[in-house]
């Protein structure tokens, strides 16, 4: 057997929009000056448009993979197509979900893929993630039909054939339909000299007639023991200003539900 991918870490933190946000006089909020003070970030923000694909029964989602397309006003004519496995890390132990991805086929000797544990505020996800870019020539996210014949012809092998059933992860693609279009904004800053980024995401809860907004603060290190100091004195930080939401991140689930 191969050895494991060799994992970075994301580290996620949660926001209270109604804290966070101006969200009076905005169509679509901005951070309070205090919070793009801490964070040494730009007041313009990079404007993104994203939609994932399943079938109606999110057979995809329940299968731990979130094929997704996103589009960015830094790059407005080029999409990416991400194909995301994700695994439950229980009590911390990495490894063990690294070996558990092992065994699907995700090792260190294919580095087309990219391991990345998702440290959020209560828990830890491993997620495994194949990027492609196509330049379309468009500014807008591609309808269902084009999406399918997209994620379809780009589709990786281990997603192709992620089951038993041969070519399953291409025939349940083209059963699907969008989830989204969600519209999000980021912001860029710097917190104890590490890049960080700051995004806010627009949900939609149909079924109620309101918006959810998603304040999420993040920053990646290449190793665990980088990232455990600065994530205490940030969670430290934004929690003495009643900012923090011990909660974890909740995007990808509330857009599977509500779109």
């Amino acid at each position: 057997m191969e050895p494991n991918l060799k994992e970075d870490y994301e580290i996620k933190l949660l926001l209270n929009p109604d804290i966070t946000l101006d969200l009076t006089t905005q169509t679509f909020p901005t951070p309070i000056p205090a919070l793009l003070s801490l964070l040494s970030a730009s007041p313009t923000p990079i404007k993104m448009t994203v939609q994932f694909l399943d079938t109606p029964t999110q057979t995809l989602y329940r299968s731990g993979w979130s094929p997704r397309i996103r589009r960015t006003s830094a790059k407005p004519l080029e999409l990416e197509l991400t194909y995301k496995k994700r695994y439950h890390i229980t009590d911390e132990d990495v490894n063990a979900a690294l070996t558990l991805a092992n065994a699907d086929g995700f090792d260190a000797g294919d580095a087309k893929y990219e391991a990345q544990v998702e440290w959020g505020c209560e828990s830890m996800t491993l997620s495994i993630s194949r990027d492609k870019k196509v330049v379309d020539g468009n500014v807008e996210l591609p309808d269902a039909v084009k999406s399918r014949e997209m994620m379809v012809a780009e589709a990786p092998g281990k997603f192709k054939n992620f089951g038993e059933e041969e070519g399953i992860g291409v025939r349940l693609l083209s059963e699907a339909r969008v989830y989204g279009p969600v519209l999000a904004e980021r912001y860029t800053g710097v917190w104890e000299g590490k890049k960080v980024s700051l995004e806010i995401w627009k949900v939609v809860i149909i079924a109620e007639g309101r918006i959810e907004w998603v304040v999420e603060v993040s920053f990646k290190v290449k190793e665990r023991g980088e990232g455990e100091g600065p994530r205490k004195r940030l969670m430290d930080e934004l929690e003495g200003r009643g900012w923090l939401w011990k909660r974890d991140s909740l995007k990808t689930r509330l857009i599977m539900e509500n779109y």
